[in-house]
């Protein structure tokens, strides 16, 4: 039976290969097995067999502030929607970082570290399992007595326990009475296409992948505690005070920032009902994560914003931080409603898709689903632009369940672009630029190192530190740039919206996003991301020489580092005039090594420079020439 398969696999791949969507750039193997199958396509578009798995999350979970104890009861009812049976359950509880025998990046001291998860019960369509979570990692294994079988459920009943780090990283404890409570529950890990299980252990810098879920879940705090959490709260009548509900009611449909419980009030304990324990219940469907924050002391404000204008569908704001040593956080309601405004109707103009957005005072100034955990930073635009940053993951990865842990560029790249745009609107393009250049571009530049020109495209997981760091913000960022600089804002917007449209919801990887962008823009894109995300190349433009013939100046400019970049020539004539003329990438499309400008002024010139703007140049000093 072999033969006639890898003959049929022969013929399809030569198929590929001779079709006008022909893939030109390097595709690995299980890649191009996915294209293949048909679950995923030539054109960008899921392909006719295209499937995800989907998990029913209802969990109850409590908070014991005095242990410093999480723990859970949790069901979920998962579906298996592929054609393959699945013996093995993978089980993903990232907490379990905190673990002195998990990977990590770096040192770390021994108040980070945790005895990790504890599973006290575990059941799986009925049957009962012992496992002794005490031997897992990030990612534990659970082997099956029943296989779940394509196209059926399986019900996962799960009671476990964990610690909350003394020191804080993505999550733990912020204070001896606030926590920020992410990576809490154990899940599923992520079954698809082209990796099958994801089995990947989780370090403290690669970031996550995870399924589309629906999720209905209850914190048990004790009283005086607020709960701040991803989704939608339910039952404020039932964990607030009457005043305190109602301004939180309020909230919702007005754009005025609302102390919904100011440092007196939560001090009093005048705001949660005076019960023992408080029960707040959360809903959120079709998302790739839940997180929840919980203080006793935290003051709390309030407001929403129109963030789709057809509808006039509001999103809320919160905030929630300590009055005197979060004073980044004053701001963060008014902030926050100008940041879901501009990014649902500038960059990307995709409507902010959910019903809220919480800037939460704690550290690692990380993204999470309608959440923020963001660190004082004792400087207020600093502050606005770092919330900006992580609000701004929400289309990437929440809206597009991208891979971050294998591919954070096609996340963190976008994030940095959006931030970089949304700074421009908010303090000027002189310091945008500024900012950009500084702390995205500098130190990438100016570090020779062989792990700064790694292709974009390794998997993250496989890049140093520095690599890391740089291809997946600012190297990724500025290819974005270049391509928008390439098409006209125009034409990627609408390639972009395409992109996002297609994969809201699902899990696009890169080559998805290369073939929506041919599809949608029409042309033959893959000379640019083969310069941008498969080389070693970096940004160095030089003046290689200028040639005056018949009173014409003809510019030659070599490409030393390689990148398609957009520049400007900048000419300066002896009357002291000065022309700009703008190079978009697509200069370097027919040659990507050299290029030749010619002027069409016959005046004296003064002296030519290249301007390559944020692109920064490794070698400035030779893109200038003086008196010609």
């Amino acid at each position: 039976m072999r033969k006639p398969i890898l003959l049929k696999l022969l013929v399809v791949l030569l198929f590929l290969a001779q079709s006008s969507f022909a893939q030109d750039l390097y595709m690995p193997r299980n890649i191009k097995e996915a294209y293949v199958k048909g679950t995923r396509s030539m054109d960008g578009l899921p392909g006719k067999k295209y499937w995800q798995n989907h998990g029913k999350y209802t969990m109850d979970i409590t908070v014991n502030a005095t242990t410093k104890i999480v723990s859970g009861i949790e069901t979920i009812v998962y579906e298996n929607n592929s054609s393959d049976t699945l013996n093995n359950l993978p089980i993903r509880f990232v907490n379990n970082l905190h673990k002195a025998s998990s990977p990590r990046s770096g040192n770390v001291s021994d108040d980070f570290l945790s005895n990790g998860l504890t599973i006290t019960f575990l059941k799986i369509n009925g049957e009962v399992y012992k496992e002794d979570a005490r031997k897992w990692g990030t990612v534990g294994n659970v082997k099956m007595k029943k296989p779940i079988l394509p196209k059926s459920k399986a019900t996962i009943e799960i009671e476990w326990n964990y610690p909350l780090s003394k020191e804080s990283g993505r999550e733990g404890q912020i204070d001896e009475t606030t926590f920020y409570v992410a990576y809490s529950y154990p899940r599923v890990s992520v079954f698809d296409d082209y990796n099958k299980w994801d089995r990947l252990p989780h370090t403290d810098r690669q970031e996550f992948y995870n399924d589309f879920n629906d999720y209905t879940y209850t914190v048990k705090a004790p009283k005086n505690y607020v709960v701040y959490g991803t989704g939608d709260l339910l039952n404020p009548d039932e964990v607030l005070q009457p005043e305190f509900a109602a301004r939180l009611k309020k909230s919702y449909t007005t754009d005025e920032v609302m102390h919904i419980a100011n440092d007196k009030e939560m001090s009093e304990g005048r705001v949660t009902q005076q019960k023992d324990w408080n029960s707040w219940k959360f809903q959120a469907n079709n998302i790739t994560d839940v997180c929840f924050a919980l203080s006793n002391h935290y003051v709390w404000d309030a407001g929403s914003v129109i963030v789709d204008t057809k509808t006039g569908r509001r999103a809320s704001t919160q905030a929630a931080y300590d009055l005197v040593k979060g004073t980044d956080f004053i701001n963060s309601v008014k902030n926050n409603n100008y940041a879901l405004s501009w990014f649902s109707n500038n960059w990307p103009g995709v409507p902010y898709p959910y019903s809220k957005m919480t800037a939460f005072q704690g550290f690692a100034d990380m993204e999470y689903p309608m959440m923020v955990n963001d660190s004082q930073m004792g400087d207020a635009v600093f502050a606005q632009l770092v919330q900006d940053h992580e609000i701004a993951h929400t289309y990437f990865p929440f809206y597009m369940g991208i891979n971050e842990t294998r591919y954070a560029f096609m996340d963190e790249g976008w994030a940095t672009t959006f931030e970089y745009l949304i700074g421009i609107a908010e303090h000027g393009k002189e310091a945008a630029d500024k900012f950009y250049k500084e702390f995205r571009v500098n130190y990438y530049i100016n570090d020779k190192s062989t792990e700064e020109d790694q292709p974009i495209i390794s998997m993250s997981t496989q890049v140093s530190d520095a690599g890391y760091g740089n291809n997946s913000y600012g190297k990724a960022s500025l290819s974005y740039l270049a391509l928008k600089d390439m098409l006209g804002d125009e034409q990627f917007k609408k390639s972009l919206h395409f992109y996002m449209d297609t994969w809201n919801g699902k899990h696009p990887i890169p080559w998805d996003f290369f073939n929506c962008m041919n599809t949608s823009s029409g042309k033959n894109l893959n000379w640019f991301f083969n310069n941008w995300f498969f080389t070693n190349n970096y940004i160095d433009l030089m003046i290689e020489k200028v040639e005056d013939v018949n009173s014409k100046s003809t510019i030659w400019i070599k490409n030393v580092g390689g990148f398609a970049i957009p520049f400007d020539v900048v000419i300066v004539y002896k009357d002291d005039t000065k022309e700009i003329l703008h190079q978009n990438p697509a200069i370097w499309q027919a040659n990507q090594k050299n290029t030749v400008i010619s002027l069409k002024s016959n005046k004296s010139i003064k002296s030519i420079s290249l301007d390559n703007g944020i692109f920064m140049d490794a070698t400035p000093l030779n893109n200038i020439l003086n008196n010609q």
